[in-house]
């Protein structure tokens, strides 16, 4: 276990969740959620925080994806991130609106600064089965198209689970090129460690196939890790029935949970999840990682 990053200048307590990690222009840059500062300013949400690293050890602050639309006026968090054609993107969440919760999408030339899509937000799901609510994006080159992973509720908010659309690589990823490729959740708490949630999908290719870390239960419940596997993208099956990275003993750092993973695959294959961990109930966040072999077509934790 390696403690990697909080980032303690919000608030005064080391506080980093929701990982999402790139290989770009020669470094790693970790795009992770921090919290408003709490004070009662202006335009004072949640944004995205970003730090840069060389050997995935030292990290350094180098910006802040800041609230600028009336879209995000009350924060955006919780990033995936791409690597296409020379430009880092970037698919957020906006925050603190309930069902209406939607997907935005932004570029990036350097990793740093952003530019919106004018079609903000891009996405959310629509169906009887779903409140219309989309947060937690990820997504994954898979052919000529771009699979988008989310987490919604049930129409009464009470139960979280997944979904998933496309769209083609050749489109701006404005949110007349997505379509929904589900009319049930891809994959919904039915273990009792889920209990009633099923979120931050985490999805990389090997091979021919996906596969898909996730967080079962809500935050502290404890969260822990699991992983599906798929070779559609859109049915999935676990690959066990217990978590694939469980929350620590008593007293370790993250005996209140591991959580919201990132699957990193690097230049040279090698892959690494990133995942979010507490031992005082969220009173602060710490971003670790572990690294993952791979065995008969199956990941296993370093």
């Amino acid at each position: 276990m390696t403690l990697i990053y909080a980032d303690s200048s919000r608030n005064g307590r080391p506080f980093a969740k929701d990982p999402a990690v790139v290989r770009f222009n020669g470094h790693t840059l970790l795009y992770h959620s921090i919290p408003p500062f709490g004070d009662g300013r202006p335009g004072d949400g949640w944004p995205i925080g970003i730090a840069r690293s060389g050997a995935l050890e030292v990290w350094t602050k180098v910006g802040e994806v800041l609230p600028n639309a009336p879209y995000e006026e009350k924060g955006l968090c919780a990033p995936g991130a791409l690597v296409l054609d020379g430009q880092v993107h970037l698919f957020y969440q906006t925050y603190g609106n309930g069902p209406k919760d939607a997907i935005c999408h932004a570029v990036s030339t350097d990793g740093v600064h952003f530019s919106r899509n004018a079609t903000n937000p891009i996405f959310s799901p629509t169906g009887e089965w779903n409140c219309g609510r989309a947060i937690d994006a990820d997504v994954v080159v898979h052919g000529d198209r771009l699979l988008l992973y989310f987490a919604t509720r049930d129409p009464t908010m009470t139960t979280q689970m997944l979904g998933v659309a496309s769209a083609p690589l050749s489109s701006g990823f404005e949110r007349d090129a997505w379509t929904q490729l589900c009319d049930a959740p891809v994959l919904k708490p039915e273990l009792p460690w889920e209990q009633e949630c099923i979120e931050a999908p985490a999805v990389c290719k090997r091979g021919n196939r996906l596969f898909m870390f996730c967080g079962g239960a809500y935050n502290n419940g404890p969260q822990q890790i699991g992983c599906a596997v798929s070779d559609d993208g859109v049915l999935w099956q676990r690959v066990s029935d217990e978590p694939f990275l469980p929350n620590g003993v008593p007293g370790s750092w993250n005996a209140c949970e591991s959580g919201h993973p990132y699957v990193f695959v690097d230049e040279d294959g090698g892959t690494t999840l990133f995942y979010q961990g507490n031992n005082d109930l969220g009173r602060t966040w710490y971003i670790s990682w572990r690294g993952i072999v791979w065995s008969d077509g199956y990941p296993y934790l370093v």
